[in-house]
């Protein structure tokens, strides 16, 4: 059982050897485990693995089984143990030679072995491959080395067919090659949400499962890996099935699944799973850093940039019902092709999809949500009624494969409509924009954080937690300090308004992102900037998209973000203010990581954040990360140094590293949970917890308390000490982990806990010894 994992990206450019090299780093870190990216043989180039191409061993580009098995004998050495990703979803296609089995599907079509690995549907003839510059554009097509080629993509002949013009060869065989843009609306193969270069497989086939998965399960057998994490269970066909299988497989490791919760929606008790990746975790954690008084001057804001008062559920359900037409028509045609006799029934399939309000359906809950989609599908299109009842009709049914299908569509509508559509257009406030987050909630209350906090201790206490990912939209450090805006409404809007005038961008609710962005993650290079908000607006799809780029409006938008470093004025003024808020955001940044290190769960350190980290979405979350300059300020803290915040992060480090360590060494304080209250005139700015012995204290707020004029006569209640039968105020005796100051006493003033740090671990003091007269 981990006590805290620490995810590296292993890939071709920090391979295992690389790795192996920072393994006692993370040892000495406190780190009880190291969780890594996926490890199978990923696609030629691939920068994350996600795409793996051959599940029959480790990854060559990374160092193979040799670096593997160096890798895994580090870690022994070091006393870590190992959790790997794995991608039982899908699988890579973009290469086709890369891939052996998908090579020989397109060579040899329904009669290949591997026909039943990928979730194709044959009642077309050809597997469709979307990969022309435009449909009919086969003039660049060749046969060479007995392959068919399209400038550099390769593709298998099937046996006897290649003989005539590189046309002739290519319509007899088993694929069809065709304009990219084809891909949505043709498209005859399962993918991974719509990347047509990530083919759908079917684990829910035994004989697939157990090829994909041999190579995971051997390294498991031989003592190699102690817990594993599933990417993406949503997308199967039959997750707690495929679940079930594999915790028979691997029954003593720990196991957690990559589960985007919508708010309220709570994990299925009865998966054989440890717990999920912690979406649910983040969007707490951080939440009770953010001031919900000031959601009315953020809406107000948003709205005078606007025109109008946006509604999150209105635009959620346009966003799904987008991407629901626009990016998956092939999938609702095939998912209508199962329900002939309506003839509406993609639109209304659409129409259930875009209302769904979680990411899809499981057992007795499922038929709650889907009740919940067909009376507002219905209220919206009441001419689809007939054809909505009948479809909600065989939706409930498990074993109809309409259902089956439908709840693997729910899942990436969800995910492309709102993160990665919704997320971009709705900029009220973005440090909310999170994955497994909800945006229209300003915040998290401490009573809402305290008792999700005790139900996680009674329900998933062994799921994991965390406050950055590969796939979060933002760093931790940028969402702590874009937090410090929500108690400075009336500021931020006489700047932002400022900054607009300055820098004009013709789509205000972007400009709003953009200057966000700017603050949150400050100081940035012009080349991360301008690479994000080109992402960012591809992905908004509003002024400009990655379908039809718009020349016009890009150019602006880079011209501003060169603004923003070339005017001195408004660089003087962004970088004024920028310093103005940091000291609050790393209150916010270090109380946030106490809360998610000690709140129930294992938690997860993403690469380099234990340091301050302002990473913005992949790929500028996936850059270098310096273990060298991590190791030597380490080094000089277990020399005594207790650094100042506003030493470079060093200071975070000091809080990840002792947390980390007392969880390893002394897991028993963190058995329990209780809520640790505060009483005084700045009690509602004190985040304190007891997990059982280690006693965690954070800053909420925290310029609202120095308006306040500070902590006051606020003072926290310690718990007692058991083992001295009086519960005498002289028996309570705690020890910070940050500043090594002993405080004693029932009551302790605030102040003088938080005086050095925003935060404070404190663990009960060993009496000292009775000695006899």
């Amino acid at each position: 059982m981990p006590t805290a994992t620490y995810r590296v990206q292993i890939r071709p450019d920090f391979t295992f050897d690389d790795t192996a090299a920072v393994v006692g780093y993370l040892a000495d870190l406190g780190a009880s485990h190291l969780y890594s990216a996926p490890l199978l043989t990923a696609a030629p180039g691939s920068a994350h693995n996600y795409d793996v191409v051959d599940h029959r061993s480790a990854n060559p580009q990374i160092g193979g089984e040799e670096g593997r098995q160096r890798l895994v004998a580090a870690l022994r050495v070091a006393g870590l143990g190992f959790v790997v990703d794995i991608v039982p979803n899908h699988a890579g296609v973009a290469v086709p030679a890369a891939n052996p089995a998908w090579w020989d599907v397109l060579r040899n079509g329904r009669g290949s072995a591997y026909a039943d690995w990928f979730d194709i549907d044959w009642s077309r003839d050809r597997i469709l491959i979307p990969v022309l510059g435009a449909d009919g554009d086969l003039d660049a097509l060749r046969v060479e080395d007995g392959e068919l080629r399209y400038y550099a993509h390769r593709y298998p002949i099937a046996p006897g067919t290649g003989a005539g013009t590189p046309r002739e060869v290519h319509a007899r065989q088993h694929y069809e090659l065709v304009g990219w843009r084809r891909g949505d609306s043709e498209l005859n193969y399962r993918r991974f949400f719509a990347v047509s270069d990530l083919a759908g497989l079917r684990v829910e086939d035994p004989a697939v499962f157990d090829a994909t998965h041999a190579e995971i399960l051997r390294w498991v057998a031989a003592g190699d890996v102690d817990g594993i994490r599933v990417d993406h269970p949503d997308g199967l066909r039959d997750p707690v099935g495929y679940l079930e299988r594999l915790r028979a497989a691997a029954p003593d490791v720990w196991l957690v699944v990559e589960k985007i919760l919508e708010y309220g929606e709570a994990l299925p008790t009865g998966w054989p799973v440890d717990g999920t990746t912690g979406y649910d975790a983040l969007r707490e954690a951080g939440g009770v850093f953010v001031d919900p008084a000031g959601e009315r001057a953020f809406t107000t804001l948003d709205a005078s940039l606007t025109g109008v008062e946006v509604s999150w559920p209105e635009l959620t359900h346009a966003c799904k019902l987008e991407v629901a037409l626009g990016m998956f028509p092939a999938e609702l045609h095939r998912l209508a092709s199962l329900a002939p006799a309506l003839p509406e029934a993609a639109a209304g399939l659409a129409e259930l999809a875009a209302n769904f309000p979680v990411y899809r359906s499981y057992g007795a809950d499922g038929l709650r949500h889907l009740a919940r989609a067909r009376s507002e599908a219905g209220r919206r299109r009441p001419d689809l009624i007939p054809t909505l009842d009948a479809l909600t009709a065989r939706l409930r049914d498990p074993a109809d494969e309409l259902g089956q299908r439908f709840s693997q569509l729910t899942g990436a509508v969800m995910a492309k409509g709102v993160e990665d559509t919704a997320y971009y257009r709705w900029t009220r406030f973005v440090a909310l924009n999170e994955v497994g987050g909800a945006p229209e909630r300003f915040g998290v209350g401490l009573g809402e954080f305290h008792a999700a906090a005790a139900q996680r201790q009674r329900t998933w206490p062994r799921g994991m937690t965390a406050l950055s990912t590969h796939d979060t939209k933002r760093g931790e450090d940028v969402r702590a300090r874009l937090a410090v805006l929500a108690e400075v409404p009336d500021r931020w809007s006489r700047l932002l308004s400022s900054w607009m005038a300055a820098a004009p961008l013709p789509d205000p609710a972007f400009a709003h992102l953009l200057w966000q962005t700017v603050v949150g993650a400050w100081p940035l290079t012009p080349d991360r900037l301008h690479g994000y908000v080109e992402k960012a607006a591809r992905e908004a799809g509003v002024s400009t998209s990655w379908t039809a780029p718009a020349a016009t409006f890009e150019e602006r938008l880079h011209k501003v973000v060169d603004l923003i470093f070339d005017d001195a004025a408004l660089l003087a003024s962004v970088t004024r203010f920028v310093d103005e808020i940091t000291p609050a955001g790393w209150s916010n940044a270090l109380g946030q990581k106490l809360v998610q290190l000690t709140m129930p769960g294992v938690p997860d350190v993403y690469q380099g954040t234990e340091l301050w980290e302002n990473s913005l979405v992949d790929p500028d979350n996936r850059r270098p990360v310096d273990f060298a300059a991590r190791a030597a300020l380490l080094a000089r803290l277990d020399e005594g140094w207790q650094p100042p915040v506003d030493a470079g992060g060093a200071a975070k480090l000091l809080v990840v590293s002792r947390t980390l360590r007392l969880r390893r060494d002394q897991p028993a304080l963190f058995t329990g949970y209780r809520q640790l209250p505060a009483f005084g005139p700045a009690a509602d700015h004190v985040v304190a917890f007891d997990r059982g012995g280690a006693v965690a204290v954070a800053t909420r707020l925290p310029v609202g308390l120095t308006l306040r004029g500070g902590w006051g006569e606020t003072y926290l209640t310690l718990p007692g000490n058991s083992s001295v039968p009086d519960d005498s105020a002289s028996s309570r005796r705690f020890t910070d982990s940050f500043t090594g100051r002993v405080y004693s006493g029932r009551r302790v003033p605030v102040s003088s806990l938080l005086d050095r740090y925003p935060v404070a671990l404190l663990t009960p003091t060993p009496a000292e010894p009775v000695v006899a007269p």
